[in-house]
Order: structure tokens, then sequence, then C-alpha cells
């Protein structure tokens, strides 16, 4: 049976939920103040996200998700039906918006639900304020569900306000390897963005390594275009991880922090500037709603 406990600390203004089954061996803990973001979770028994106390979540954005724009916006500068934006500087070494405006807020419970196999919660987060970079209000849902080899996130956004606005959308966990120079990512993927010296996208190029690659000692911080098959899998000593995605348009940014034996495999629909460049880029009209959802995957590996 699985269930879901609400934990609030008003020392450290920390309101949570913790998800586990009756072997405690899937686990997943959200941060309603934290964007609603999963800060732990456990899988199978594989212990997939870890808490990352050591670097504040202002720096890691650990698990959080992306909206009304994933990655970074160049100088949090755009132009919209000839209206010109100026998004607060969030990455002040870059002087890029980065990751959007939802990553802090505070998010409310309006369902859940246990029982044998699984368990679901859907949180929400209304926006009626209306901020001078994106002057438009919304409703963002976020519903997670849990098995004991699956998590699904089913992300919908539904624009509230009398105009209509652009966006991109994403999600931003740190997965964890025993061992992650000998892990393994695959996708299908035979093109990537070119990055400048602000990790603003040029242009787009041919991917080498279009079918993944070993980890090793390398440095990520890239983006790819996912083809036709939308999976991206990353393969550890003793777990397999597959992550999908319902949208057609689809990318994956790749990152290593300075963090031991992890890295942020980020599902995403645009690429960084995307208000800018295009790519990815859609527009939800008022009263309208989008939905996505992704889908992720453990299985135990024969090593283990």
């Amino acid at each position: 049976m699985f269930q879901i406990n609400h934990i609030k600390n008003q020392k450290t203004n920390s309101n949570v939920l913790e998800i586990s089954n009756a072997k405690n061996n899937s686990f997943a803990k959200i941060s309603l103040n934290k964007g609603a973001s999963i800060q732990e979770l456990t899988i199978g028994n594989h212990s997939i996200i870890k808490e990352m106390k050591s670097i504040p979540y202002s720096k890691t954005y650990a698990s959080s998700l992306l909206f009304p724009f994933a990655n970074r916006i160049k100088n949090g500068t755009y132009n919209y039906k000839a209206e010109k934006f100026q998004l607060d500087i969030n990455e002040i070494e870059l002087h890029n918006a980065m990751h959007g405006l939802v990553y802090n807020k505070t998010f409310e419970v309006i369902n859940e639900n246990c029982d044998r196999n699984s368990a679901s919660i859907k949180l929400v987060y209304k926006e009626k304020n209306l901020n001078k970079g994106f002057p438009y209000t919304y409703s963002f849902y976020v519903e997670y569900i849990l098995t004991n080899t699956v998590l699904t996130i089913n992300v919908e956004v539904e624009n509230t306000s009398s105009k209509s606005f652009p966006f991109t959308i994403g999600w931003h966990p740190y997965f964890f390897s025993s061992n992650l120079e000998n892990s393994k990512i695959v996708f299908d993927a035979k093109k990537k963005l070119k990055l400048d010296e602000k990790c603003i996208t040029e242009k787009v190029i041919n991917n080498i390594h279009s079918k993944g690659f070993t980890i090793k000692n390398i440095f990520l911080d890239d983006c790819y275009v996912l083809d036709d098959n939308k999976e991206v899998v990353f393969k550890t000593p003793y777990y397999k991880l597959s992550l999908n995605s319902s949208e057609t348009d689809s990318y994956v940014q790749l990152y290593t922090p300075p963090y031991k034996n992890a890295i942020a495999i980020e599902p995403t629909t645009g690429v960084s500037d995307s208000f800018n460049n295009g790519i990815g880029l859609k527009e939800l009209l008022p009263q309208s709603k989008y939905i996505i959802n992704w889908n992720l995957k453990v299985e135990s590996n024969s090593k283990k």
C-alpha cells in the first residue's frame, strides 16, 4: 500500500510531501515551496534523485519545473507582438534570465490518491500577478504518479489572461549514478545546438554522437534535438532509466554539475533564447490549455 505524508517545518519554512510504498523501495519527496520540485526519488530500491544539500536550490534548480521558458533568455529581453519585455536577471554572471518563473513558487495540493499499486498527487500554482517581463496570468498544474517502477509527470498550463503568450516548458532533474564516468546516455539526435560563451543558442549543427555516448570525464552543458524516437536512456552500473516525452518537438539538455556522480538530463520543448530565436517556441491562446507528460521508468541491471 502506498501512503502520502504531509510534513511542515516552520523553523526551516519547508512544506513537503513524502510518498512511499509499504516496502519503502519507492519513495518521493516533493517540496511545495520550491516550485513543487522532487527533491528525493527512489524507484525499485534505486536512489535516482538525491537532495543536493551542499549546493543551494537557487543555484542548482534541482528538479524544478521550467515555465514559461526553459533554459535561458539572453539578457532577459525579448519581443512579442511588437512589444519589448525585460525579465529579471537571475543568472548574474552571464546576465541571463534562467529557468522560468515557477521554480520558487509555492504550490497547493488539490487532489491526492493512494492504493496498493500507486500514489498520485495533483498540485497547482495560480499566477494572479502580472510579472513585468511576463505580464500574463496562468494556472500551472502538475500531477505526480508513482508506482514501484515508474514516475509519471503530467503538466497542464492554462492561460487565464485575456491575451496570448509565448512559452516553452521543461523539467530539470539531476540523476545519480554510482559511477558516472562509466554510465551511458543513449538517444537518437542527428542535430544539436551550438552555444556561445553565454550558453545562448547560436545555430543548429550536426551531432557526431547521434546515438549517445559514455560520459567518461567530459563536462556537459549541451542541448540536443531529439529525432522521432523521443526516449532518452541513462544506463548506470546498477539501473537503467528510460525517460519519454509526449511532445512531438522535443529537446534534451545535458549538464554535469560540480557534484560527484550527478548529471542533469532535462527534457524540454524549446532551447536557450527560444523567445528570440523561436526554436521550439509555442503560443498559448487566452483560456486555452497545453498538456505534456513525462514518463520515467527504472529497471535493475543484472550487475547488481
